[in-house]
């Protein structure tokens, strides 16, 4: 038995809801730090405030693969995760800016810092399944490109929720002046039209893409060992853990690719609205609710657009990038691109010139969202794919979690509370993982690459 060849808008619509989850995490990613310094917080504790999110991460994603891998309802293994998800993570949403409603309960900087750890979690139950959905109703040939419309609708969704508050206080004059403590109006807007496109794209998915049933799945001819073994099919939840010992060879060479990728994009979003703000607009340190300051927290956004936009761009491409030069080829030379993007932030005269950076970080964020995961899929037994895409995400939030905990310190006493080092030091991270890319081998890639 053979997965069916699925048409270019089946895809689309199979990684539809992906747009939504991605709206949600940029207006996350691009405004959660400015929220909590809304809120009180000091720029050398915003990593720590923003730690839960992969710890969240690191339980969330291996639990919830395993439990979609069996799991078989009305609405199929992975749907009932994603919109469970999507659910929840569109209530943080709605609450994370309005935090300064509870403040009877608890101060508004450890509901916002409450909230942060709901979406993430909630992120997380929705996105592993989507990245095994998408190898589960797939063929080999056609997985780049699979993942790479998914890092499109990524890129369109993150530039949606990036440009969100910038545009609503620019076009629509909706105020994005506040005084100290409150979260202003295009903000608490942004989140808000946030959490019912993230609702609504993931509604698109349920409702146009079936799923391979366990039975059809385990009858895919694909892997030789497809053949469950007698003392698998007894299992428990611990047998994560076994299977993290057993991962596969290219899963354990890309981890450390992955480690530093996501190392370094820990960095940037953390750090980048205090660093833009004091190096490229010369505000001090302690300016969190300044007009100007607001106006570099809208420019971040855009930037943050900006980059998901060329990152949705490029993805097209990655495919035929990808069948002339090889998989592991067009990720590393990403990476270097991407590396030289926030590096050069470092150097550039005013915020206009940081679009060009993000052009850089545009082409290394498209290949992480694409490249290591359609190697990754090629060398996984099907009947596993939820939970080693699960396992997988271990080396995306442990770096986030090291970077976490050493990433206020090192600005603090290391770089003389100066944040646009943690930026430099994210573009380093970058380059080292590019280097690393070059030992991959990949047990999926095309024959006429490998005969090249």
């Amino acid at each position: 038995m053979q997965k069916r060849t699925l048409s270019f808008w089946e895809i689309w619509n199979m990684s539809f809801g992906f747009l939504g989850i991605q709206l949600g995490f940029a207006l996350q990613n691009a405004n959660a730090s400015r929220i909590l310094q809304i809120f009180g917080a000091d720029v050398h504790e915003l990593s720590w405030f923003w730690l839960v999110a992969p710890i969240t991460g690191l339980v969330v994603q291996p639990i919830i693969g395993y439990y979609s891998d069996r799991t078989w309802t009305k609405l199929g293994r992975r749907r009932p995760f994603f919109l469970t998800g999507a659910l929840l993570a569109a209530a943080g949403l709605i609450l994370m800016p309005n935090a300064d409603m509870f403040i009877a309960i608890l101060p508004s900087l450890w509901i916002g810092a409450g909230m942060l750890f709901v979406m993430d979690a909630s992120f997380n139950i929705a996105m592993e399944p989507f990245r095994a959905l998408v190898a589960d109703n797939l063929p080999s040939d056609q997985r780049t490109l699979g993942f790479s419309v998914q890092t499109v609708l990524i890129g369109v969704g993150a530039v949606i929720g990036s440009w969100l508050p910038y545009v609503l206080a620019n076009w629509f004059d909706i105020s994005n002046r506040t005084v100290a403590g409150e979260v202003p109006l295009n903000l608490l807007l942004s989140f808000v039209i946030g959490a019912a496109i993230l609702v609504g794209s993931i509604l698109v998915t349920v409702f146009t893409t079936s799923e391979y049933s366990p039975g059809e799945l385990e009858k895919m001819d694909e892997h030789v060992e497809e053949e469950v073994p007698e003392d698998e099919k007894k299992s428990s939840l611990l047998d994560i853990f076994t299977d993290f010992k057993n991962m596969p060879f290219t899963m354990r060479q890309l981890a450390w690719v992955q480690f530093f990728s996501w190392f370094g994009l820990f960095g940037m979003w953390v750090f980048s609205t205090p660093a833009i703000a004091h190096h490229i607009y010369d505000l001090p340190l302690s300016d969190n609710s300044s007009e100007t300051y607001q106006d570099a927290g809208d420019w971040v956004g855009v930037l943050f657009g900006v980059y998901n936009a060329v990152s949705a761009v490029f993805a097209f491409f990655l495919p035929a990038i990808a069948l002339k030069i090889g998989r592991k080829s067009t990720h590393m030379i990403s990476l270097v691109i991407g590396g030289l993007g926030l590096l050069s932030i470092y150097i550039m005269p005013n915020q206009y010139w940081l679009l060009l950076s993000m052009l850089g970080v545009g082409i290394g964020w498209a290949s992480i969202l694409a490249m290591p995961y359609a190697i990754l899929a090629g060398s996984i037994p099907p009947r596993k794919m939820g939970v080693y895409m699960g396992i997988f995400n271990f080396f995306i939030v442990i770096p986030q979690i090291i970077n976490a905990l050493i990433g206020g310190p090192m600005v603090k006493y290391l770089y003389g509370g100066n944040p646009i080092y943690a930026l430099v030091t994210s573009g380093v991270a970058f380059l080292i993982a590019a280097l690393l890319t070059v030992r991959i081998y990949d047990a999926d890639e095309p024959i006429e690459v490998k005969n090249h």
